[in-house]
């Protein structure tokens, strides 16, 4: 490939003899019509048109771009021009101009216009990669990518834990520096950042049905709300689905990091309801939670979850009562993994046929609700595969989800921009330094989290306090 890496220069250093084609071009990603971040890595892309030769020419309203060729349909852009040009356009638009030689000559597709935020997205996008499909795991980590760049850093794999699972990294406010993450099998515990410390802690006790699986960090960094669940996996052929995960036993409790004591409310755990994927709102005063009717295993697919909220009092530590935020069930449906803007207005969840694991469910979607007005609406972002783990830019602006849409096999990070007029628009993929990276990756994202600077912890930091002991967690009711 030959790529043209000189200054910033206007459109006359272009192609003038050329036919017109009346249509876009098919790239891959598909990086057109869509608005992006001002510090987003290159978004390098394939050209899948048959041709000898393919230029490419990025540029501002002003005229001032840059140009790529390419022999091979790889089009890699040199980060320092993406860089100018980005900052050139940011507010406005940035103009893609795509050329191909062929044997009649050069052919102009139509222009691709993307728009270019003002605001930034977080700096760092946190994930688990592990292979598709997840019968049993091999090797999987913890990893954090910068979004800027290509530059993709481990945070925990499991080469350093004899190979045991880990899942369902938390942080707070979208804060590097206070994180958790289970370790699971070998080495089992919650592993806590906090204040500069890594600690350990067994959350499993005798008054409790397992150990905490699915985290929400309180606001104030001092409580963290944990989902207990009894979910076995089950291989679902008969509803033409790789794998289902369900609930049998299921409550809420609160954990207290500073004192290690596990709190138990009858408000978030009765034994007639299964209550799970718990998030807290922004000021910390209500907590967001899903809630099914407890249902026989045999009757699995007909578990439907609302979703709930309760006020809450970080002074004296006590809940109040809980009000229904979504009724989900009363029209046969199901929701999973409430998450609350920055700002508070807005609720984005999974609403989905049955269950509440939406990853194996094709039918989740993304819905948001208007907590102003109370109107509930499905964005633009959606496709006939499964989307479902979500989260928050710090600023509210940008929304990282999980989904299949690529090959409805392999879970893949997008991303969206949400004005501030409440609207989604069209969602893209997370860029690659090598175009055809998708086309040979056979392993998932998981639980995608946007921070806004890097994790300053390394396999190496977590290796001594993941092969102690942990730390019993007490326990105590509040009946």
């Amino acid at each position: 490939m030959i790529v043209l890496t000189g200054l910033l220069y206007s459109c006359s250093g272009n192609i003038s003899d050329y036919a017109d084609e009346s249509r876009e071009p098919q790239i891959e990603p598909d990086y057109s019509d869509i608005t992006i971040p001002p510090n987003i890595a290159p978004l390098n892309f394939m050209i899948n048109e048959i041709a000898e030769k393919y230029k490419v020419h990025f540029y501002s309203l002003a005229g001032e771009g840059i140009i790529v060729t390419s022999t091979d349909k790889k089009i890699k852009i040199p980060a320092g021009k993406w860089g100018k040009i980005l900052a050139l356009c940011k507010g406005g638009d940035l103009f893609i101009d795509i050329y191909v030689k062929q044997e009649g000559g050069w052919k102009k597709f139509e222009t691709i216009i993307n728009q270019v935020a003002n605001e930034p997205i977080d700096s760092y996008l946190v994930y688990r990669i592990f292979d598709q499909g997840f019968e049993a795991w091999n090797k999987m980590g913890i990893y954090q990518r910068c979004l800027e760049n290509f530059e993709e850093y481990p945070i925990m794999i499991n080469d350093m834990s004899e190979g045991n699972c880990m899942n369902c990294h938390s942080f707070n406010k979208n804060n590097s520096n206070t994180m958790l993450f289970h370790m699971r099998e070998k080495m089992a515990g919650t592993v806590i950042y906090k204040n500069g410390n890594i600690t350990k802690v067994n959350t499993k006790t005798d008054q409790t049905i397992s150990p905490g699986i699915f985290p929400a960090w309180h606001p104030d960094g001092r409580y963290i709300a944990f989902s207990l669940n009894h979910n076995p996996v089950i291989f679902n052929a008969i509803h033409n689905k790789l794998r289902e995960t369900v609930d049998t036993l299921s409550d809420l409790i609160l954990y207290d990091t500073e004192t290690n004591i596990i709190y138990n409310y009858p408000e978030i755990a009765s034994k007639d309801k299964f209550e799970t994927f718990p998030s807290w709102s922004p000021d910390g005063n209500y907590l967001y939670f899903c809630s099914a009717n407890a249902l026989p295993f045999s009757k699995f697919k007909e578990i439907c979850y609302d979703l709930l909220r309760i006020a809450f009092n970080p002074d004296n530590r006590q809940f109040g009562t809980v009000d229904t935020v979504v009724s989900a069930s009363s029209n046969g449906l199901s929701t999973s993994f409430p998450r609350i803007s920055p700002d508070g207005k807005y609720l984005l969840f999974c609403l989905l046929s049955y269950g509440n694991f939406s990853i194996w469910n094709s039918d989740s979607d993304l819905y948001i609700k208007d907590l102003e007005t109370g109107e509930i609406f499905m964005p633009g972002i959606n496709s006939n595969q499964s989307e479902s783990y979500h989260t928050w830019s710090s600023d509210g602006r940008w929304i990282v989800f999980s989904s299949k849409r690529l090959d409805g096999f392999g879970t893949l990070p997008y991303f969206t921009y949400f004005d501030q007029n409440g609207t989604a628009h069209k969602p893209f993929l997370l860029p690659q330094k090598n175009p055809e990276f998708y086309n040979t990756f056979l392993k998932s994202y998981n639980v995608p989290e946007l921070v806004t600077s890097k994790v300053l912890l390394t396999p190496r930091d977590f290796s001594e306090i993941i092969k102690s002991e942990p730390i019993n967690a007490s326990f105590e009711n509040n009946k």
